[in-house]
């Protein structure tokens, strides 16, 4: 059951937890972090079972993301980025789900989606160029997925494009970075690749969800929500694991300590006040977002339509449950003394990495709260920005 990969992850915490320090070091996934995580099985919860996977209910990969950043958040942001990959995949041409899963159904797959590149057309597919940043993961993976824009296209004409390892350079040198230092998040540069037709799929068609599952032959509930809900619970999702690792954290530091005024921590009201308030906030953070997933999971599967509402909703809260989580771990992070700080206090790195990934532009909330409101409202939006991520 899919749920047991959450189960495996839990057993080998404590294991995913020692590797963590390698990890950030080296600036990419420990090879031990990647073998654990492949033998728990979270990159392949919402792969299609046909190759491997379980299809699983949204909400049980986000809790395994959880579940592995609360340990480690530079693997759990790669297992939150990289889960959806197989998504995607599913809603891909036959062909090349078997050229990537064929072999080896534990393949892992790479993006990133911002449309940085260049596709011309060409006869049978494309040609390719272009630099994108932030590829979570990459040294791990043998495919990837690339944003492109098509040559004397329409602006918004956008395809999502597939290379094999092979047809893309790594960057070695472009991640260096203060929080999430071992997810490898490297720029990819391609050089005139070229990109069979049925290696891309029209970026709008798997965003619109269950347009692309039906041309796909897809009848599982999960491949018929549209891209702009599942790519973001993946990442929210290892925000809101890295935050429950903060508050660990914090309880195991502040439990023995007394401060430089002689006061035990246990004795300080103010600061119990504070960790109880956080973890509320961190907590409603998490039934939040799975409580938004689930109710989009339930009309899909129900056959209802998924409306625009529905999905601004839902980007609305899933923006909300971030800021939220994070803004909950600065409070115990300002009450956690200066030796908080230091580099062998794993509770500054759970707070670097927090504030890292709510950089992402997922995450970013002015237009995502604009549009909600409006579209609450009952107005119309026209094409454009305020439609835009969502």
């Amino acid at each position: 059951m899919a749920h047991d990969v959450v189960h495996r992850v839990e057993e080998v915490a404590a294991r995913l937890a020692a590797t963590a320090e390698e990890t950030e070091r080296q600036g990419k996934l420990a090879d031990e972090s990647v073998k654990l995580l492949r033998e728990a099985g979270v990159m392949r919860l919402l792969q299609p079972t046909d190759f491997g996977g379980y299809a699983a209910h949204p909400r049980d990969f986000a809790e395994a993301v959880m579940a592995v950043s609360k340990v480690c958040g530079s693997a759990g942001w790669v297992c939150g980025v990289g889960g959806v990959h197989p998504w995607e995949m599913a809603l891909m041409d036959r062909r090349l789900q078997n050229e990537v899963w064929g072999a080896n159904p534990d393949t892992w797959i790479a993006s990133p989606y911002a449309p940085q590149g260049i596709a011309t057309p060409t006869d049978g597919g494309y040609i390719l160029n272009g630099r994108w940043n932030f590829s979570s993961g990459t040294d791990h993976c043998d495919w990837i997925f690339l944003g492109a824009r098509v040559e004397n296209a329409d602006p918004a004409k956008g395809l999502h494009v597939v290379l094999p390892r092979s047809d893309y350079t790594i960057v070695d040198d472009s991640w260096d970075v203060i929080g999430l230092c071992g997810t490898g998040s490297k720029d990819i540069i391609v050089d005139g690749a070229f990109v069979p037709a049925y290696r891309t799929i029209d970026s709008e068609e798997v965003a619109a969800g269950e347009v692309a599952a039906e041309r796909a032959g897809r009848t599982n509930t999960v491949y018929k929500l549209p891209f702009w809900t599942m790519f973001p619970l993946g990442i929210t999702s290892a925000v809101i694991g890295i935050a429950e690792g903060a508050l660990a954290a914090h309880l195991d530091y502040q439990r023995e300590r007394v401060t430089a005024m002689g006061t035990k921590i246990k004795d300080d009201p103010y600061v119990l006040y504070a960790i109880s308030e956080a973890a509320t906030e961190i907590a409603a953070s998490r039934t939040q977002l799975l409580d938004s997933i689930s109710r989009l999971y339930d009309l899909a599967d129900t056959g209802q339509e998924i409306t625009f509402e529905d999905r601004s909703v839902a980007r609305r809260n899933q923006t909300r449950c971030a800021w939220r989580a994070v803004a909950a771990v600065d409070e115990i992070f300002g009450r956690s003394g200066g030796n908080a700080v230091r580099r062998q206090n794993v509770l500054q790195r759970f707070w670097r990495d927090a504030h890292v990934g709510l950089q992402h532009a997922i995450h970013t909330p002015g237009p995502i709260y604009h549009s909600s409101a409006l579209t609450s409202m009952g107005v119309e939006l026209p094409d454009g920005p305020l439609r835009a991520l969502i």
